[in-house]
């Protein structure tokens, strides 16, 4: 990939990023209308969180060619928290901006990294499902009929639409579709193929002038919020206002994920957080519902061409321009025109190249890529992405305990002691199966400190025990415990315990919970050779 400073203004690309966010305007602009009055707070209150998030988080977010604004699952929060704060506006404005806080809070607390090790199926079903929940949304437009509420509310009601469709809105729509798909790359360089789409969809109004159009917008400057605590419901605040953070804080990050997937580039995750964060602090003084980073604008405005921050900056300038005064232009776009423009970046957004390797992947990533895809169509994103690295981390926990188990071999007998010297072999040899070696290599977690015990347990009588630690760089509480075990039942057995390779780590986890208070300072070894001829001395044999 190649890196960009993530929140580097440049006009390099200066054509590309007004295209780009001239098409996420033009994107975001229903949308932030649609959960505006979703939440409950009005349409005005959503353009005004697309425009302060837009604008802030691509001015000091992290992610260059991420655009941000209000999303279904913030919104779904937001409707509860200006439900719950009805008789308040005030003061559910001001929990939007302790939930920008806290997002500065996580950033400057470097929490950003940890979305970085999202497993690619999760990535994968994720951005899949958000495609087809774009796909499956765009089914009632495209035909005439109001955008659904939901993705099975789009499914339950389409059959009995497409029996009546409006014919008009049909043709706008394909045409729109076709313009996207067919349009040449020399064309698109110079003219984005969803500009294109629109202006052609808008004309076609003046011929069928019984498809739907976005119809008015709401205009004018916002109505600034001071902060208001209401210290009877401060905890409620408080609570509200982290839930809004850590949900608009996985999907920003979720989404620079894609950004850098489809634009080779790398995102700075606890950038984006200081950047969404002032951006839903703003928001929350303008009167505007909170935001987080969206795929699908974010995903549009990439497609037409937008690569830095100026895009961003762009797309919100745009969206302000409509709120003072352009709607009565934006107004004639016809809503199967947009559809359009969304099914063709929902077809994109699938993730192709993993649905042609499914015969060949990994059966586990192929099962987790289609549970996070059914669970982000669904039921949310947010659930589909946790569950998916909690079924992700579960494989990878069982792949390497099975990993670790392999390495840990208790022998008694010489012949199978293949990591010993020539030397080395000859004087366990002499110990005539009185001793036995545990030995491990490899870091050793919970995932196989059961399997050690077992194993040593299996193995029968023997007066000396010398537990190999060369190999092991790193052990964790669990095996550490397990250790402790084995050197116990050693000591009560009467059985001689000899370490050998005790690394200052490994040294340090065992001396805190007393694991080698039974084993002598002579006893512990830095070689095999010392530790072997220890053993041999203790059993009076050589």
């Amino acid at each position: 990939m190649e890196r960009i400073h993530p929140n580097r203004l440049s006009f390099d690309r200066l054509q590309g990023d007004l295209f780009g966010g001239l098409t996420a305007a033009v994107v975001a602009l229903p949308l932030a209308i649609a959960f505006g009055v979703a939440s409950g707070a009005g349409p005005i209150a959503g353009l005004y969180g697309a425009i302060c998030v837009g604008f802030f988080a691509s001015l000091f977010g992290g992610t260059p060619a991420q655009i941000s604004g209000p999303t279904g699952p913030m919104t779904i929060v937001s409707a509860t928290v200006f439900t719950q704060f009805g008789d308040q506006p005030a003061v559910a404005f001001t929990v939007v901006m302790l939930a920008g806080g806290f997002q500065i809070l996580f950033g400057y607390f470097r929490l950003g990294r940890f979305v970085n090790l999202m497993p690619y199926p999760v990535i994968s079903g994720f951005m899949t499902g958000i495609g087809c929940i774009l796909v499956i949304m765009q089914l009632g437009p495209m035909i005439g009929y109001s955008g659904p509420q939901n993705v099975m509310n789009a499914l339950s009601v389409f059959p009995n639409l497409a029996q009546h469709p409006n014919w008009g809105a049909v043709a706008i729509g394909v045409l729109a579709f076709v313009v996207c798909t067919v349009t040449p790359p020399k064309i698109a360089r110079v003219f984005p193929p969803p500009l294109i789409a629109l202006i052609a969809g808008t004309a076609m109004t003046l011929v069928f002038t019984q498809a739907p159009t976005l119809g008015d917008i709401p205009s004018g400057l916002p109505q600034l919020q001071l902060p208001t605590l209401d210290f009877a419901r401060i905890n409620t605040m408080l609570l509200s206002a982290a839930v809004l953070a850590a949900l608009g804080s996985i999907d920003s990050l979720l989404t620079s994920l894609v950004a850098d997937n489809v634009t080779r580039e790398y995102h700075h995750s606890d950038k984006e957080l200081v950047g969404q964060g002032i951006g839903n602090i703003v928001a929350g003084f303008a009167g505007g519902i909170p935001g987080a980073g969206a795929t699908i604008r974010t995903l549009a405005n990439v497609k037409a061409g937008g690569r830095t921050p100026l895009s961003g900056i762009v797309h919100a300038v745009a969206l302000l321009a409509v709120a003072l005064g352009l709607g009565p232009t934006v107004g004639y776009i016809p809503h199967a025109a947009l559809a359009g423009v969304l099914l063709k970046v929902g077809i994109d957004v699938v993730d192709w190249r993993f649905l042609r390797l499914v015969a060949r992947a990994p059966r586990v990533d192929v099962v987790l890529m289609l549970v996070v895809l059914v669970l982000t169509v669904f039921v949310d994103i947010v659930t589909a992405v946790g569950v998916g690295v909690v079924l992700a981390s579960l494989a990878f926990v069982r792949e390497m305990a099975e990993l670790q188990i392999d390495s840990i071999r208790p022998i008694a007998d010489p012949d199978h002691a293949v990591f010993l010297s020539e030397d080395e072999n000859e004087i366990f040899r002499r110990c005539n199966g009185r001793a036995v070696w545990l030995h491990m290599s490899g870091p050793i977690s919970f995932g196989a400190a059961n399997e050690m015990t077992r194993r040593i347990s299996s193995v029968g009588r023997h007066d000396v025990l010398i537990i190999d630690l060369l190999d092991v760089p790193r052990v964790d509480g669990s095996a550490a415990f397990a250790l402790e075990e084995i050197i116990q039942r050693a000591a009560s057995a009467k059985q001689s315990v000899i370490i050998v390779g005790l690394n200052l780590t490994v040294a340090k986890l065992l001396k805190r919970i007393g694991a080698l208070d039974d084993v002598k300072e002579t006893l512990r070894f830095a070689s095999r050779g010392e530790a072997v001829r220890s053993a041999l001395a203790l059993l009076r044999l050589d």
